[in-house]
């Protein structure tokens, strides 16, 4: 493993922990040179399907971008990191249990906001705003409703 502060490639693992539910392995790190440290994540490899946009287009399911979602939703709302991952692994457990091979980018929308309602009513009112794109207050006035109910 490449050292991220001086690129040296020889570096020590120092300490290994597997997460509390054995998803993923975290192990600090300490480069040969400049001896700083680091950590890294070890995940198993899956193929999440593809995400197909209203465009038509076909992407590739990227964890960063529903992360990035999720935290512009989330901003200055009092959820946490770890509520946040938490969130965001539910959401990839569903997608790989559904078994397909492509899907639309809608449906993962769908998840978010199922997600967002459940960590934080404000942050799903915002997401929402954009996601459905309301053409008048109404629309919006509808789903404030919906959410203080």
């Amino acid at each position: 493993m490449k050292c991220p502060f001086c690129s040296h490639s020889e570096t020590q693992v120092v300490e290994t922990r597997v997460s509390e539910d054995g998803d993923f392995i975290r192990r600090r790190r300490q480069c040969g040179a400049c001896e700083k440290r680091f950590t890294t994540y070890e995940r198993p490899d899956v193929n999440f399907p593809t995400v197909v946009k209203k465009d038509g287009r076909r992407i590739e399911f990227d964890r960063t971008k529903l992360r990035g979602s999720m935290n512009l939703a989330l901003r200055k709302r009092p959820v946490s990191t770890e509520q946040i991952d938490s969130a965001i692994e539910r959401m990839e457990e569903k997608l790989l249990s559904l078994g397909v091979r492509e899907i639309p980018s809608t449906r993962i929308g769908e998840l978010v906001m199922r997600e967002l309602k459940k960590l934080d009513k404000v942050a799903y009112v915002r997401f929402a705003s954009v996601y459905r794109s309301f053409e008048d207050i109404d629309e919006f006035k509808t789903l404030v409703d919906e959410v203080r109910r």
